[in-house]
């Protein structure tokens, strides 16, 4: 068992290395340039939750994750904890922790085997089972990524002496669906993924030199922007990188990573061919609403199509009635039906006006904070609260449209009612998605949050900023409100206030930019 506790190479920062080079040097040298979203921390802890989960896969285990007294992980006990656990016939080692030549990995879930070890690396995403039995050409490029993480492990693992005989990846089954205990036998895939991992494990030496060359360096390293700067997770330097080149991802509204429905890849080549600015692109092949955006913004105009929009306004009707739904996504199925990441709704806001010219009303439901199943009581309460013959609105209606299918195929006995409400459902998106209106201070995006402040751009009422900081968006509420239940009551109540205010805005919101429509 080798021991080096000069360790600098994690499997984490050689993933990084393999997806940007300059990002591993960022993170050693500076640190403090790192922003992580909030949406992105959230997936680590779900991530977390999914990994002690996964543990119980092949029965007894020992975990030897250890801590120091300031709250870092002891790493050089982690692997002392591991040879002796080895050498005393341990089965199943969780974290298991090696070092050799300043590379340093931690195994999730290390089992012996008849001669030898087998890798099993936790993912929190999802595989369908008929794509990784067997591993189709679709699947095997979804899963290549995760065969660099796998085949640093088995480096290390071997330059320790361990003779690993294979190597798994283990994601949870979107196909399953909970019914009674969570079976995890069912809710995990574990793929074999030894060609995979045996073709990136011949790179690896390569480019484990490359990486510590990189870290050698005592000046910053420059790398192209591109396609892996919007890794799944996100890259926490992003802001960084933009900033050197003198962009502001969340102001600067006259570039090409602004322009509405241009492809990813697509805008970083504009950017490295130095043609980014709207001044520049105007010339290449764009659509209708992506010239439109260039105009407006270049010549500070406001764009609208009333003819387009008297079209929209005329598919609505009263009684009208404008719907929000608030969700949460756990990673392992909470209630029978559930499958994982399924978007569980638990609140509601309804705006609604029942003639021309009548008063505006709103209901709201929130669901209990106890932990039980949310979806029965929404359910009902949806079908009181709306009319059968009701006009109901939402802002991009495949997500409200596609929670009301879930629950009419899940309770039959409220199935019509339901899919009544499912079917006249309109979409406030519409006029603003087909550039019946556009102005240069949505800034290449038609979300709420983008439209409705380049709308009413110094309307009090509706600025989310002015909510309480607990709820001030969906990422918000959907991590807060599994957590409720958990609270004090003092902070509880806080906080379900907070998920009530958020949500009615949210349909506030969708009214005046109805009534702006309609003024025109």
């Amino acid at each position: 068992m080798c021991k080096n506790m000069s360790t600098n190479i994690s499997k984490s920062k050689f993933v990084k290395f393999c997806q940007c080079p300059k990002a591993l040097w960022l993170c050693v040298n500076k640190p403090e340039c790192s922003v992580i979203d909030e949406g992105v921390k959230a997936r680590f802890a779900e991530g977390d939750v999914v990994g002690d989960l996964a543990m119980q896969l092949f029965g007894d285990f020992v975990e030897v994750t250890t801590f120091k007294q300031d709250g870092k992980l002891d790493i050089s006990a982690m692997i002392d904890k591991t040879k002796a656990l080895m050498e005393e016939g341990c089965n199943v080692i969780c974290e298991a922790s090696f070092s050799a030549n300043n590379n340093y990995c931690a195994v999730d879930i290390l089992v012996r085997k008849d001669r030898g070890w087998a890798i099993y690396e936790v993912k929190s995403s999802t595989t369908h089972v008929a794509d990784v039995y067997p591993i189709n050409a679709e699947a095997e490029k979804k899963l290549k990524k995760y065969a660099v993480d796998i085949a640093f492990q088995k480096h290390v693992l071997e330059q320790c002496g361990v003779n690993v005989i294979g190597t798994y990846l283990v994601t949870l089954n979107s196909d399953y669906a909970r019914n009674g205990d969570v079976d995890i036998k069912q809710l995990f895939n574990i793929i074999d993924l030894k060609d995979l991992v045996d073709n990136e494990y011949l790179k690896t030496p390569e480019l484990l030199a490359a990486a510590h060359k990189t870290l050698e360096s005592n000046e910053e390293m420059q790398c192209k922007m591109g396609t892996h700067c919007d890794n799944p997770y996100g890259c926490d330097f992003k802001k960084y990188c933009f900033k050197q080149h003198d962009l502001d991802l969340d102001q600067n509204k006259a570039t090409v990573f602004n322009l509405y429905g241009l492809y990813s890849s697509k805008k970083y080549e504009y950017f490295n061919d130095g043609c980014y600015k709207f001044e520049d692109i105007q010339t290449k092949k764009l659509n209708a609403i992506q010239l439109m955006q260039i105009d407006c913004t270049l010549n500070d105009k406001t764009y609208i199509n009333k003819d387009g929009i008297k079209e929209f306004l005329n598919n609505i009707h009263y009684p009208l009635y404008f719907l929000d739904f608030e969700s949460m996504m756990p990673a392992i199925p909470q209630w029978d039906g559930t499958r994982p990441y399924m978007q569980v709704c638990f609140q509601y806001s309804l705006h609604y006006i029942e003639q021309e010219g009548g008063e505006l009303k709103h209901k709201a439901f929130l669901a209990p904070s106890d932990g039980s199943d949310p979806r029965r009581a929404l359910a009902e309460r949806l079908c009181e609260d709306i009319p059968e013959n009701a006009c109901v609105m939402a802002y991009n209606d495949p997500f409200e449209k596609g929670r009301i299918k879930e629950m009419a195929n899940q309770y039959s006995d409220l199935n019509g009612k339901l899919m009544k409400i499912h079917d006249n459902i309109v979409d406030l998106l519409i006029p603003f998605r087909n550039g019946n209106y556009y102005t240069k201070a949505m800034g290449g995006s038609f979300s709420i949050k983008s439209v409705l402040p380049a709308l009413f751009p110094d309307n009090e009422e509706l600025n989310y900023h002015h909510l309480n900081e607990l709820v001030q968006n969906g990422g918000d509420a959907m991590s807060i409100f599994p957590r409720i239940k958990d609270m004090p009551a003092d902070e509880a109540e806080k906080a379900r206030q907070a998920l009530l205010d958020y949500c009615h805005l949210d349909t506030l919101a969708m009214v005046r930019i109805w009534e702006k429509l309609s003024s025109l």
